[in-house]
């Protein structure tokens, strides 16, 4: 099967840590790798912002990404490429009837869908649309703060109402998207996935009273919960990996407001900002945690405590979004209220204190991660979808 899967902002290639370089990133690398070992001529079609990429990267893993000129060739964010989507879906065009339209589209995001959707319309290609994030959802929780263009939660239901099939990655998703649209929109359910070969228990132990954050250094993340938890859990130190080089984070505004705030609750030496760690030291840093935490005020998915989960490491979470899923509460971690200092500060007080509770989550949290999130498991999944939308057949709603 030719495989298009159009990720307008997040390309596989990218640097992570940065403000639009994140999960989307990780899951559309990783999607069309495994789809590539599966046999598929998978191409990634990503925008064009550098005037120095090559047209087209062959790469290792056996799938290749298009750089599409859509735009000034340069850094702009995800927040201002609307207006040049309509350029984006003309360049697809214009491969897709010179090299042959794929069998399948997949977008990414819901500026992809705007330029994927009248393409694979106009050549009758079947059309599948993964959000990773809802606009309705952003602005529930960002209001005034949301940056998004106005128009893209009614763009976003109108993509949903026309895809063939919406891919969600989580049950939380599938709510939101039957409130936002209709009780029978078909959706099929397919989380996103962990390198289990790559994330591993290894054998070394935790350091005693360590925590760890991962994640882009945004507010929504919810930092500064961790922050004014830790005030409370005398003995622990933070680590907080994310974000710009070590060598830049000083100049980070984000940094700057949670070192302020760290000061001010007498725990600014407790708190740590290692900025962008390289994926092939998170593991062992991962590892090198007693708990991992993850309190974002919402979440569309979270990789980062699957990650840990695959680590063998217990995690407490924001009971919100796919975290609801993948992490059983009193099994593989705990869940807490997003924003809640004095809930995440009993929480991590509870496992802190029980070393043996700790390892009994890590070592479970590893079995479901291997068990349910493996991405040749996750890749196999979207390929059933695929071939279901292909088919036209009736909407399901399956894992």
């Amino acid at each position: 099967m030719r495989i298009a899967l159009v990720s307008e902002h997040a390309s596989p290639l990218a640097v992570l840590g940065g403000v639009d370089a994140g999960g989307q990133n990780v899951h559309v690398a990783a999607l069309a790798t495994h789809l590539s070992h599966r046999g598929h001529d998978v191409t990634v079609y990503t925008r064009r912002d550098s005037e120095k990429l090559p047209d087209v990267v062959r790469t290792a893993a056996g799938y290749q990404v298009r750089h599409v000129n859509a735009g000034p060739a340069r850094a702009v964010g995800k927040d201002a490429l609307p207006p040049y989507m309509p350029e984006f879906g003309r360049e697809l065009a214009r491969h897709w009837h010179t090299d042959g339209a794929p069998d399948v589209a997949h977008a990414h995001f819901w500026m992809s869908g705007v330029a994927t959707l009248p393409v694979a319309r106009a050549l009758g290609v079947p059309f599948l649309q993964t959000f990773h994030a809802l606009g309705v959802v952003k602005r529930r929780h960002q209001q005034v703060a949301d940056t998004s263009p106005p128009e893209r939660i009614a763009t976003e239901e109108w993509l949903a109402g026309r895809a063939d099939l919406v891919i969600a990655t989580c049950w939380d998703e599938v709510r939101e998207l039957r409130r936002l649209c209709s009780a029978d929109l078909p959706i099929s359910v397919v989380p996103c996935g962990v390198d289990i070969d790559h994330f591993t228990p290894g054998t070394e132990g935790p350091i005693p009273g360590r925590l760890l954050a991962v994640g882009r250094l945004v507010q929504r993340k919810g930092l500064d919960t961790v922050i004014a938890a830790l005030a409370g859990l005398p003995g622990t130190n933070l680590l907080i990996a994310g974000g710009p080089a070590a060598s830049m984070i000083d100049q980070d505004a984000e940094v700057t407001r949670l070192r302020s705030l760290a000061d001010s609750l007498g725990v600014a030496r407790r708190v740590r900002f290692l900025g962008r760690v390289d994926r092939k030291n998170l593991p062992g840093l991962i590892r090198s945690a007693a708990i991992v935490v993850a309190t974002p005020w919402y979440e569309p998915f979270g990789i980062v405590p699957l990650e840990a989960a695959a680590s063998g490491r217990p995690v407490v979470v924001s009971s919100v979004g796919g975290m609801l899923d993948t992490v059983v509460p009193g099994v593989t971690g705990l869940h807490v209220p997003p924003r809640d200092p004095e809930a995440l500060r009993a929480a991590l007080s509870q496992l802190l204190n029980d070393h043996e509770r700790c390892r009994r989550m890590g070592a479970t949290g590893r079995l479901r991660a291997v068990h349910n999130y493996s991405w040749a498991r996750v890749a196999a999944a979207t390929e059933r979808a695929y071939f279901a939308a292909s088919m036209s057949g009736p909407a399901v709603v399956a894992v």
